[in-house]
C-alpha cells in the first residue's frame, strides 16, 4: 500500500507545524506541496528529515509559487516543465523507486489566471490557457503509469462549486477553462480520483476563500485534484479530503487530499 497526499500549503515555512501535524496524524508515504513560496535553500528540510521524509525534490522560487515533493520512499526527479513559459516554478515530476516502483508522480500548480476571464484584457488568463494547452500536448505522449496531483485552479463540474450559475463568469469555473481542462483529461484518459470515490453531485470542496471562511460560509470550490492513468486508477483503494485542517490555527485556504493505492 502506498499513500500519496497533495496540499497547496500557501507558504511552507509559515505553516510547517501544520505540515508536521498532517504527516504525523495521517502518515502519507509521499506529500506533494504547492505554493511553497521559497527557494530550495530556504525550504525547511530539517523538519521533514526529522519525520523520516528523507527524500525531497524542491522546485522553488523567492516569495511566490513553488512546488515540492517529500517522501519516505526513494525517488528520483524526472522533469521540471515550464508550461507557462515564463520561468515560474510550477511543476516537478518524480519516479518512485521503492514501494510503488515505476509510478510517475507529477506535482503541478496551475496558474490562478487573474480576475478577468478574457485573454485580451488579462494577460494572466491567457497564460493559464496556454499552460493548459502545453500540458495537454505533454499528456498525449505519456506511456507510463502516472499520477498528476496539485492545485489545478479549476473546478470543472457544476457540482464542484457552491453556486454554478453565480460562478460561470468567475475565473476557475468559466466554460473556457473547464473545456480546456477536459481536453487535458481526454489527452491521456485521466481518471479523476476525487469523483471516482466521491461521485457527483456529492459535496467535494478543497478550497474556500479566506473571506467566506471567516464568515463561516461553506462557499467552496474543488480546485485541487488527483488524476491517474487508467491502469493506475484501478489500483486506487481509498481517497479522502482532510477538511479538518480548516480548523487549525492560521489555515491554508486549501485542504489536503489523500489517495491510497494497492501497488
Amino acid at each position: 500500500m502506498v499513500k500519496i497526499a497533495t496540499w497547496n500549503i500557501n507558504s511552507v515555512r509559515l505553516r510547517i507545524e501544520q505540515v508536521e501535524r498532517l504527516l504525523t496524524e495521517h502518515a502519507p508515504d509521499v506529500l506533494c506541496l504547492q505554493e511553497i513560496k521559497c527557494r530550495e535553500e530556504q525550504f525547511p528540510h530539517a523538519a521533514f528529515e526529522a519525520l523520516g521524509y528523507t527524500h525531497r525534490v524542491v522546485h522553488g522560487q523567492k516569495g511566490y509559487h513553488g512546488v515540492a515533493t517529500v517522501s519516505r520512499i526513494p525517488l528520483r526527479e524526472v522533469g521540471r516543465h515550464d508550461w507557462q513559459d515564463n520561468g515560474e516554478a510550477r511543476h516537478v515530476g518524480v519516479e518512485l523507486l521503492g514501494a510503488g516502483q515505476g509510478m510517475i508522480l507529477e506535482n503541478v500548480y496551475i496558474p490562478a489566471g487573474g480576475d478577468i476571464p478574457d485573454r485580451e484584457q488579462n494577460l494572466k488568463f491567457g497564460q493559464k490557457l496556454d499552460f493548459l494547452e502545453r500540458m495537454t500536448r505533454w499528456a498525449e505522449a505519456l506511456d507510463r503509469p502516472t499520477l498528476i496531483v496539485g492545485d489545478f485552479n479549476i473546478a470543472p463540474l457544476e457540482c464542484d462549486v457552491y453556486d454554478h450559475k453565480a460562478l460561470l463568469k468567475v475565473v476557475s469555473h468559466t466554460p473556457i477553462e473547464c473545456e480546456a481542462l477536459d481536453r487535458f483529461r481526454a489527452a491521456h484518459g485521466w481518471a479523476d480520483l476525487g469523483r471516482q470515490f466521491i461521485p457527483a453531485p456529492e459535496r467535494n470542496y478543497s478550497w474556500w476563500s479566506y473571506r467566506s471562511y471567516w464568515r463561516q460560509k461553506d462557499q467552496g470550490r474543488r480546485l485541487d485534484h488527483m488524476w491517474a492513468s487508467p491502469d493506475l486508477a484501478r489500483q486506487a483503494t481509498a481517497h479522502s479530503i482532510v477538511e479538518e485542517t480548516r480548523r487549525w490555527e492560521q489555515p491554508s485556504d486549501h485542504v489536503p487530499l489523500i489517495t491510497e493505492f494497492d501497488l
